[in-house]
């Protein structure tokens, strides 16, 4: 597995598309055991498509195009400004909230990140906000949206994991929240050292107030329908896939009536595209984890890992710090599907519980996205925004120290991760 790992990181060097790198490093272990049958690299990758669960993938990516091109995005922006626009720091805190607000509805950091710097990058900017500072708030903050249902980190790692994906979805809330509290502080604390104003001088009255939170409430009762229908048995994970792009038409349709014609089209064929990528992936990861089942590495670094400690909380912690690092290097979705094989095994022979190491690990491994000198998320906002990546690595470091400690914090609050998946699906 050395030569297969030393190929993967030499083509990732090269700039080859990650699936691709994924593949051809993962064949070349058949090359290295002839005595395999040559048939099965082919049988694993079309068995792979064939996994009913990953149905909710090209479903929820549809619905939450279907959503965006819906109208919502507008209304969830008005319900961010009323809420947090009198904080300091102006947009910046508005656009954390959108991220938290948009959680139920794109599932995709990078996209996340992209619209808002569309929105209101230029305009933060226009408003004195260092260029840098925009780029790393819009950028760290779309964080938050694939933890919140309907995630498809969470799904992936689900479905690899044998772990409940409804309970997956419910446990993403508080930590959701306590990564927004971090990176609202951080945002709070340079406002005031640089003086940044808030967006809003007055409060919002209560009319005002009760405008945007009813333009906002069908974004809002998204991720609630999920979670009811997981519960009460109404659907599987696939199906609630289904049901998502059913209720995101309707919404588009009949409440918000700015899905037409060209807006469905536009929606189709951006699904396309993102699935495609995807389900490719997901598709060739299969030779890949072959070879690592198959040379027993997830024992190998269990047995390294517990020689270390056997203390739970020390070995994630060290489980997460590795994923920061990975995380410079890898995608996130790559990240999920190759070391949950390894990592969760170990997690639950110390007695850890897989939906609680599930949310660390899904964090830890998606800071990735926002970090270089891979993060495709930080990419995509440096772009649109025109920002150098010195100034965005410079200014985004106290965003990534919040979040990095974030995530460190959730290992010793599984009592308060779990809370949520407890109460509605039992412990």
């Amino acid at each position: 597995m050395l030569i297969v790992a030393a190929a993967f990181i030499l083509l990732l060097l090269m700039g080859m598309p990650v699936a691709f790198a994924i593949g051809i490093s993962g064949s070349l272990f058949f090359l290295q055991h002839p005595e395999l049958p040559p048939v099965i690299p082919v049988q694993l990758t079309v068995s792979q498509t064939q996994n009913f669960a990953l149905l909710a993938i090209p479903l929820f990516i549809l619905a939450g195009n279907f959503m965006n091109k819906s109208g919502i995005t507008e209304q969830l922006l008005n319900l961010a400004s009323v809420m947090t626009g009198r904080l300091k720091g102006g947009l910046a805190q508005v656009s954390i909230a959108l991220a938290v607000l948009m959680g139920g509805v794109s599932g995709s950091a990078i996209a996340d990140a992209a619209m808002q710097s569309r929105m209101l990058g230029h305009e933060m900017i226009k408003r004195g906000l260092r260029r840098g500072f925009v780029a790393g708030a819009l950028s760290f903050g779309a964080l938050l949206t694939p933890i919140i249902p309907p995630g498809i980190g969470m799904i992936i790692y689900g479905t690899i994991g044998q772990v409940s994906i409804g309970r997956m979805f419910a446990a993403g809330f508080f930590p959701a929240l306590l990564l927004w509290l971090a990176l609202a502080v951080t945002v709070s604390v340079t406002a005031r050292l640089r003086g940044y104003e808030p967006e809003r001088k007055t409060r919002p009255s209560v009319r005002e107030t009760a405008v945007a939170l009813r333009g906002g409430i069908w974004a809002l009762l998204f991720p609630v329908f999920l979670l009811v229908g997981l519960r009460m048995g109404l659907f599987t994970p696939s199906e609630i896939g289904a049901f998502a792009v059913v209720y995101a038409v309707v919404i588009g349709l009949a409440i918000y009536r700015k899905l037409g014609r060209v807006t469905f089209l536009e929606a189709m064929q951006g699904s396309l595209g993102d699935v495609g990528a995807v389900m490719f992936l997901i598709a060739l990861s299969a030779i890949f984890s072959y070879g690592i089942v198959l040379e027993r590495i997830p024992e190998l670094v269990s047995n390294t890992l517990l020689s270390l400690s056997q203390n739970l909380q020390v070995v994630m912690a060290m489980i997460a710090l590795f994923l920061l690092v990975a995380g410079l290097f890898v995608d996130a979705t790559v990240l999920i599907i190759m070391l949950t094989p390894i990592f969760l095994p170990l997690i639950r022979e110390l007695g850890g519980d897989s939906v609680h190491f599930g949310i660390v690990f899904i964090v830890a491994a998606t800071i990735g996205n926002f970090t270089p000198p891979v993060g495709a998320a930080m990419y995509t906002v440096c772009s649109i925004l025109r920002c150098p990546i010195g100034e965005y690595t410079r200014e985004s470091a106290p965003f990534f120290a919040a979040v990095a400690l974030g995530t460190l914090l959730l290992i010793f609050l599984p009592g308060a991760v779990l809370f949520v998946p407890n109460l509605i699906f039992g412990g």
